[in-house]
């Protein structure tokens, strides 16, 4: 995730600046990489938000599950790379009137600066029944084809307490899922690795036909994060035939 310190919004692009406020060893590294960072470097050309869009793109383009036509929730969806790329695949802003038309509801508990194409939802809460309300008034009866994750709680350098954390974060993204996807939809989220991750997939493994761990060629080899890719929901009705 690109930081919003270093974000400069220009009419309705967000370009990265390459002045960086930190003096620090750390924060000098950290901008030397950024500097040299392909997807980074791609993110501001391709008007990207932050570098994490093509995580997602090569995730899509390996199991093609967001198409045209689809309704796709963002959860934690700021800065908003995600479901920028959300509407692109998805033609929620009909860019291509060959195409079905797809829906994109954006939400998170910081601010979201508009995105053309997609219902932004800010400073919404999904543990709350009121952000719930708002997302089933955008549904108007629909289902959802797709819900995706990329939030995650501030980092302590703790790996364990990290992980413990980001856990239970998805774990409410899920649950908020449950309510909201179609038969067959599809569940993405990002978790740091840890001891919990088997035990974590394994829930998920009850609601989905498939589960699956993924970390696609955008995400640094450094980083312990992986994308926990869940396809085929079971819905009530379903689990019941079962």
């Amino acid at each position: 995730m690109i930081l919003k310190s270093n974000l400069k919004f220009v009419g309705k692009n967000f370009k990265v600046l390459v002045a960086f406020k930190g003096t620090g060893s750390s924060s000098k590294l950290w901008l030397e990489r950024q500097r040299k960072d392909p997807y980074v470097k791609r993110a501001v050309k391709e008007t990207y938000r932050a570098r994490s869009a093509f995580k997602l793109l090569e995730i899509n383009e390996k199991y093609n599950f967001i198409k045209p036509g689809d309704l796709v929730i963002d959860i934690g969806a700021s800065p908003g790379s995600w479901s920028q790329l959300a509407v692109k695949l998805t033609n929620s802003d009909l860019r291509d009137l060959t195409k079905p038309q797809g829906k994109v509801i954006s939400l998170d508990r910081e601010f979201i600066y508009p995105i053309d194409g997609a219902h932004v939802l800010s400073y919404s809460d999904i543990t709350l029944p009121e952000t719930k309300l708002k997302i089933e008034k955008l549904l108007n009866g629909q289902k959802a084809t797709s819900v995706i994750s990329d939030m995650a709680p501030n980092s302590t350098g703790q790996s364990t307490f990290d992980h413990d954390a980001i856990i239970e974060l998805q774990a409410k993204a899920f649950d908020m899922a449950k309510q909201f996807l179609d038969s067959k939809g599809f569940f993405l989220c990002k978790i740091w690795f840890g001891d919990g991750t088997s035990e974590f997939k394994e829930k998920l493994s009850k609601n989905f036909e498939s589960v699956k761990s993924i970390k696609p060629p955008a995400s640094r080899n450094q980083s312990a994060e992986i994308f926990i890719f869940c396809s085929n929901f079971k819905s009530k009705i379903n689990i019941v035939k079962n």
